[in-house]
């Protein structure tokens, strides 16, 4: 998404850039870091010279079309799939999501185990 999205923008600091795909500044700053080791990616001073501004390299430029067209393959997959059931897949993962905020799926196994007879 973050190439993707440098493609599409062109550069960003980190701030926008993990404003735009939303996402925290701290992840964000993290997967640049390993983009940038993998060549995907170089920082340049920013406006000031406490901001940095991420530019896409030449490796990167080279991949961000099938990139695209894979992202575009995997939303046109979910409609199909959307298509085929009762509720929408996002509908899955936002209760997913609140039931995990009410229990997290650690404390859900460790009950399990705490019950269990052979775990203790």
């Amino acid at each position: 998404m973050e190439l993707l999205r440098l493609q599409a923008r062109g550069p960003m600091t980190i701030t926008e850039l993990a404003e735009s795909v939303q996402r925290t500044h701290s992840a964000t700053s993290q997967k640049v870091a390993a983009m940038r080791a993998a060549g995907l990616v170089r920082t340049t001073t920013g406006a000031d010279a406490r901001t940095r501004k991420i530019t896409l390299t030449a490796k990167a430029r080279r991949i961000t079309t099938r990139l695209a067209a894979e992202w575009r393959a995997t939303e046109a997959a979910i409609a199909d799939l959307e298509a085929e059931i009762p509720y929408p897949l996002t509908k899955v993962v936002t209760n997913l999501e609140a039931a995990l905020r009410r229990k997290s799926f650690y404390d859900r196994i460790s009950e399990k185990l705490a019950a269990d007879p052979d775990w203790k």
